[in-house]
């Protein structure tokens, strides 16, 4: 069955169109993607008025890495996709440390009425240097 919707949402590299020379969009599959990874880096009440949108994945990040940290970051993302994104049927989430001290989360969704499914890998820096970067560029 083909998605007879479609999903939109401003681009945030802010790149003008060439031609109108106003904000690309981003559109379907991508506008699903650009919003599953701004869920997932939004701390709870970092925007006004709607602070329960977001998740904790910030706190969970700097917690001594175990079996039970793994599990409680993979629970956080599935929480915040099915509570804050109704465009995504959540399939599978992995939550993966490597030996930098970066955590590599990858999340197989497919968006609603549709067959296919798609992958995203969000690369999380355990570093504040990173979470200084991520709010200076937003």
């Amino acid at each position: 069955m083909r998605n007879t919707r479609t999903y939109s949402d401003f681009s945030f590299a802010f790149i003008p169109h060439p031609r109108t020379k106003d904000i690309s969009v981003s559109i379907d599959e991508d506008a699903v993607k650009q919003s599953i990874r701004n869920l997932i880096l939004t701390k709870n009440y970092e925007r006004p008025f709607r602070s329960q949108i977001g998740s904790q994945i910030y706190g969970l990040l700097f917690e001594p890495v175990s079996p039970m940290t793994s599990i409680l970051m993979k629970r956080t993302i599935i929480d915040c996709i099915n509570n804050f994104e109704p465009r995504a049927i959540l399939l599978d989430t992995d939550v993966i440390y490597d030996g930098d001290n970066n955590v590599n989360v990858n999340i197989t969704f497919k968006i609603r009425n549709t067959e296919s499914p798609i992958s995203i890998s969000i690369i999380l820096e355990r570093t504040r240097w990173a979470i200084q970067k991520y709010k200076y560029l937003n």
